[in-house]
């Protein structure tokens, strides 16, 4: 699993896809957060790694890969195919179980863009124990009929100059049973690239995880197998 080590994250290689990711991790990390990238984006994502830099402070190992591979990437078609992403992602998760470093920790998927709707649809896979879902900027409406099958809490964070993403979201939310819960931004656009504003998408998703990852003292964990 180890490769090129930069500070606490190390390059690894995902079969059978040979999916390339970057792996943040400690022995103190208590959860695993995967994240899911929108289209055109991938494990090199500014905003996503300053997310998971916040998250790994918050105690949260992380795991950022492109669910493409570079032969892929200029096909529109699987850019945009959630059903293929969602099991890429399917596949990343499985391999972390595989992992002994990571293998027993809980997981919970970070999705942004059209990545947010790959996430639901692989959380909702009836084998799979996701722990929680943060979605930034996301589509969940792209996982159809799989929203109502989510079980994982899920918090979807928007932009409040993103109107047509708010109401995509809200429709979104009124599929799902699960706990759920929808924050909006002041002042971010879609990509949050307003001064401060992904500092307080970074707060929101470790205090969501923190929260649903986290045991609580004394409590019993639960088999996270998949």
């Amino acid at each position: 699993m180890r490769a090129s080590n930069v500070g606490k994250v190390q390059a690894v290689r995902i079969a059978p896809n040979d999916l390339e990711g970057l792996l943040g991790v400690d022995d103190t990390s208590q959860g695993l957060i995967i994240f899911a990238h929108g289209s055109g984006s991938g494990r090199f994502s500014p905003r996503n790694n300053q997310v998971a830099e916040g998250l790994r402070r918050a105690g949260m190992a992380t795991l950022l890969l492109d669910l493409l591979r570079p032969d892929e990437e200029d096909n529109r078609a699987k850019v945009f195919d959630i059903p293929l992403l969602a099991s890429r992602l399917l596949e990343a998760t499985r391999w972390a179980r595989q992992q002994a470093e990571i293998g027993a920790l809980p997981i919970g998927y970070f999705g942004a863009s059209t990545g947010a709707g790959a996430a639901l649809v692989a959380a909702a896979h009836p084998e799979v124990a996701i722990a929680a879902v943060v979605s930034r900027g996301g589509r969940p409406d792209l996982a159809g009929s799989a929203l109502a099958k989510v079980q994982a809490p899920t918090l979807l964070i928007v932009g409040g100059l993103d109107t047509t993403v708010i109401e995509l979201n809200r429709e979104a939310m009124a599929q799902m049973h699960a706990e759920k819960k929808l924050v909006i931004v002041p002042g971010a656009t879609h990509l949050f690239e307003e001064p401060g504003t992904l500092d307080q998408v970074t707060k929101l998703a470790a205090d969501w995880f923190v929260q649903h990852l986290v045991p609580a003292p004394n409590s019993t964990e639960d088999d996270y197998g998949i």
